[in-house]
């Protein structure tokens, strides 16, 4: 864990599995024998130094007779796993009654199966480890959850055409994310744009940007660049996005007749 949220959340299911294991008189390699880990493991958890598994989590349940007390913890270690940065942005992706973002060099997070993410975070450098990407996706995946939210709030995209076309993770997994951007871009509450790549009048030269409309009416910019990801709450600077996009939108092909260009796309690579 790599910042104070996610270490305590550890450190407090550590404390709780040690308050129950005590109570049934276990000790920790006692403990560890009953559910299949070492006792190593089990002190570590305990202290709050290592997040246990599900496994560990639903067995300790049935051994020490929690009656899914302990199981309940997976849900706050699953978030506690996810990086800080993706955190802050999901609990206001989680407020927001709309949502924008332009992207120019892969697809939106919010967009991407499981496989190209995977890609995208298997070609980062300095590599991550198989775990690490394993974290990263499944933070990714959760974020998601905002298109299953009622009531739905209203979610643009204006995607670059160079991102529908680099074969990030090779040609298949290309044409699965071109065929699930056709599958969200038929959401009522979902629009999907292209910016050709011919196009002469472009507003985004800037890089990509997102923009959240909240609840209580305010209305957040959020920009990511290399080792940097920032929100931004200065009025003025939200307002110059908020025209930005604005243009990009009007310099886009319609959702419509992006949706046309996708399928075509996606018929070149099925060709």
């Amino acid at each position: 864990m790599e910042d104070e949220e996610a270490a305590a959340v550890l450190k407090a299911v550590g404390r709780q599995i040690k308050m129950w294991r005590e109570a049934a008189g276990l000790t920790q390699p006692e403990f560890g024998e009953a559910i299949g880990y070492g006792g190593e493991m089990v002190s570590s958890v305990e202290r709050g130094r290592r997040s246990p598994k599900p496994d560990f989590l639903d067995k300790a349940d049935e051994v020490l007779g929690a009656g899914g007390k302990i199981s309940a913890m997976k849900k706050d270690l699953e978030e506690a796993r996810y990086p800080k940065k993706v955190r802050d942005l999901a609990k206001l992706e989680d407020e927001a009654v709309e949502f924008g973002a332009y992207d120019n060099h892969n697809m939106n997070g919010l967009l991407q199966t499981p496989e190209y993410a995977r890609a995208l975070f298997a070609n980062r450098q300095p590599a991550f480890s198989e775990d690490e990407i394993d974290r990263q996706v499944s933070a990714r995946m959760a974020r998601q959850r905002i298109f299953e939210r009622t009531p739905a709030p209203l979610l643009t995209f204006i995607q670059e055409e160079v991102t529908l076309r680099r074969p990030i993770g090779g040609r298949m997994v290309l044409r699965r994310q071109l065929e699930h951007l056709l599958e969200m871009g038929a959401l009522r509450h979902v629009k999907i744009q292209v910016m050709p790549t011919d196009c002469e009048d472009h507003s985004g030269m800037s890089g990509p940007l997102q923009l959240l409309k909240l609840r209580d009416g305010k209305t957040l910019g959020h920009s990511e660049a290399q080792l940097h990801s920032r929100v931004i709450s200065d009025p003025r600077e939200v307002q110059i996005l908020e025209m930005r996009y604005g243009m990009i939108r009007s310099q886009a092909l319609t959702p419509r007749e992006s949706l046309a260009f996708i399928e075509k796309v996606l018929g070149e690579e099925e060709t």
